[in-house]
């Protein structure tokens, strides 16, 4: 492989990309030693000479686990519906799937499989890869959901600040809820009782 061809890879690429691109495991390596390429996580590596705005935490975490998807605190954090700044990253996979080992700290949730996708929308990282976040909607319900381990505090002021919001639509956090039947009442309650604060 010339360098010219290192123009094939993307800024941040696994191990086994970088073999399917047809990058030798010998090639590979010496790229890495002549500071062509850097390694930033077991088997991850990004091009030194990308430019590209990468967020390494996330990206490890989708390639690790490839359902991973941000809920409660730090997805609520880029709805702007919190000012909480978790120690760790909340990622949720479906209950049953394997919690790989990765570097940036994080706090995984283990939700059902049935309803795992409801409100999961993608996140871009760079390129073509993405990580999952749920919707605020969904967000929401989840903090009510998970008050037991998440405290009363985050769920209430996602709700403020969402309710605040031009176009948001109670009705719209009501047919969310309706998939998690066991929040819909405190969520009832609780529009009601900020709506007429």
């Amino acid at each position: 492989m010339t360098n010219g061809d290192l123009d094939l890879l993307p800024a941040l690429f696994t191990y086994h990309e970088a073999i399917e691109a047809g990058v030798s495991k010998r090639h590979l390596y010496a790229m890495r030693s002549a500071g062509q390429i850097e390694q930033v996580a077991r088997g991850i590596f990004m091009r030194s000479d990308s430019d590209e705005l990468v967020d390494l935490d996330l990206a490890e975490i989708a390639i690790r686990a490839p359902n991973a998807t941000l809920c409660l605190s730090s997805a609520l954090v880029r709805h702007d519906l919190t000012d909480v700044n978790p120690v760790a990253i909340d990622v949720a996979v479906p209950a049953g799937s394997h919690r790989p080992a990765v570097s940036p700290p994080v706090k995984w949730h283990r939700f059902d499989a049935e309803t795992f996708a409801i409100g999961r929308n993608l996140l871009p990282i760079y390129g073509e890869r993405n990580i999952g976040i749920y919707s605020a909607e969904r967000c929401i319900v989840d903090a009510f959901r998970l008050t037991w381990s998440e405290g009363d505090d985050l769920a209430y002021i996602a709700l403020r600040r969402w309710l605040g919001r031009r176009g948001s639509k109670p009705a719209a956090l009501y047919e969310m809820a309706r998939n998690f039947p066991k929040a819909l009442p405190a969520i009832l309650k609780a529009v009601q009782t900020l709506t007429y604060e």
